[in-house]
């Protein structure tokens, strides 16, 4: 068998593209970044050409860059941005409209009417999310809604949904597979995960024809090929995750009590509850982790919608920086007497608040507040909304108790003074990778133990390596001092939102 895995890395900045090896090794790596639409506050939209080109650009890239032929490759695996929803025309593959990104805030008042209509306990109960902008339902609808004549062409049979893996899967099978997996389907608000079905009564409720969506698949299953004109030859694809449940098998966290966080443009943790379904009273999700042979696996996930992207502003927006490297050390020069906080709720608040109206709000600035501070207050805010999270999920299930090791990774994680403080702040250790592609890796080995290049679980989890541990320094009063400031910070951005 051919000794290599392609793994599509679909981001909401960028697309990559990496051939792992058969020791899960990466060996060549590919990325391309594609422009954001900003059409309206709180309105964030992707080209879905600039995500189908970009993946493909990518991908032969990584193929070169191996030396290695497309036919040398045993398996495609997929991951994804995940509630990114595209909808297109079956007969052209065309998209009728941008895709809308997880972070877009546009339905709210569509998300609100529905709660108003008491439905989100029902949704809840089935899906496991909450009535949120973030997720993929009332995407769907606002674009059959918006475009023209689009409801009427869906009700006809003549329009598909994907989220972006699904997408990608078509336009790569030359339009012969529309499915997705369990992880994915997982985040639409109409997938119930008890049933392990699309839920009649929740599309009727968001409006969604049930003939739009993708067949879904286990994580690991035959997903079909790859037209033989995308890449010379046809490819198996045999892995789809979404970027957080990919991560989370890159991770290995597959024994219930296992936590996993990525730091991306967003921040998502999740911890693994095993074979029953944990229901949140702290509002996290109540998510599929992966599934495999029919059988998912469960999680509870806090989101937090600004993580990596709070640099990001310090870099365009601020320009304190001219990259990201520079946050960390920026940071270390900060005056330890000023208490600066910053919530950067730019595009509302995720998990545990879930605030769509919330705006970003900076605390406890004063004459001497200068770049240093800021750049320091935005690398702590990534902190302190993961201490939230696990404080939620302590909450929830006693699984996450206090020998809690957090894995982490994703481009935040390459910032020592960043990953110290969060290990202060949680009081746990914090764990980095090896390995740093750990959401590549999760859909290559998805991949890869489906098309038998790759052992099972317990074999992949005894090849995840440590780079750095990173071990609680500060004392129990300080960490709850600057924790208090923090939660006294965000009180006051949802009492003026």
């Amino acid at each position: 068998m051919s000794g290599f895995i392609l793994a599509i890395d679909q981001g909401t900045t960028s697309s990559r593209a990496i051939v792992f090896d058969a020791q899960h090794a990466p060996v060549a790596v590919a990325q391309e970044e594609f422009h954001q639409h900003f059409p309206q506050s709180g309105w964030v939209e992707h080209e879905p050409e600039d995500i189908w080109n970009t993946t493909l650009s990518t991908c032969s890239e990584a193929i070169e860059k191996a030396g290695i032929a497309a036919g040398d490759i045993a398996a495609i695996g997929i991951t994804n941005q995940r509630e990114t929803t595209v909808v297109w025309d079956r007969e052209t593959g065309k998209a009728i409209h941008r895709a809308i990104v997880w972070q877009d805030r546009r339905t709210a008042d569509n998300c609100a009417g529905l709660k108003a209509n008491g439905l989100e306990a029902d949704v809840s109960a089935r899906t496991g999310l909450l009535l949120d902008p973030y997720f993929s339902g009332t995407k769907i609808a606002w674009i059959l809604d918006n475009v023209d004549g689009a409801r009427a062409q869906a009700e006809a049979g003549k329009l598909a949904f994907g989220t972006v893996d699904s997408f990608l899967l078509w336009r790569l099978s030359g339009g012969k597979v529309h499915a997705t997996d369990a992880t994915n389907a997982s985040r639409t608000l109409l997938y119930d995960i008890h049933k392990g079905a699309w839920s009649e009564e929740l599309c009727r409720h968001i409006n969604v024809p049930m003939s739009m969506l993708p067949e879904v698949k286990d994580s690991a299953a035959d997903f079909g090929e790859t037209s033989p004109d995308v890449f010379g030859t046809a490819i198996a694809v045999r892995g789809i995750a979404g970027d957080q449940q990919a991560a989370t098998v890159g991770q290995a966290c597959f024994k219930p009590g296992m936590m996993k966080s990525t730091y991306g443009t967003g921040c998502f943790a999740v911890l693994n509850t095993g074979e029953t379904p944990v229901v949140s009273s702290n509002k996290l999700l109540t998510t599929i982790a992966y599934q495999l042979d029919g059988k998912p696996t469960y999680a509870l996930e806090g989101s937090i919608f600004i993580a990596g992207a709070a640099v990001q502003w310090l870099r365009d927006g601020l320009k304190v920086i001219d990259n990201a490297a520079e946050a960390g050390n920026l940071a270390s020069q900060a005056d330890e007497n000023q208490s600066v906080y910053l919530v950067p709720a730019f595009v509302g608040l995720g998990a545990p608040y879930w605030d769509a109206e919330a705006r970003g709000a900076l605390y406890g600035i004063t004459r001497g507040t200068g770049p240093a501070e800021l750049a320091k207050a935005a690398l702590e805010s990534v902190g302190y909304q993961t201490r939230d999270l696990l404080e939620a999920m302590k909450g929830d299930w006693a699984g996450a108790g206090s020998d809690t090791v957090l894995r982490v990774d994703g481009g935040m994680t390459a910032s020592d003074w960043t990953m110290q403080f969060l290990s202060d702040i949680l009081g746990v250790p914090v764990d980095r990778p090896r390995v740093q592609e750990t959401t590549a890796l999760g859909a290559a080995y998805l991949a890869g133990m489906r098309c038998g290049l790759y052992h099972g679980l317990e074999g992949f989890a005894d090849t995840w390596a440590l780079d750095q541990r990173f071990e609680p320094a500060l004392d129990q009063e300080p960490r709850e001092t600057l924790y208090a400031g923090w939660k006294e910070s965000v009180r006051r951005t949802l009492n003026d939102s």
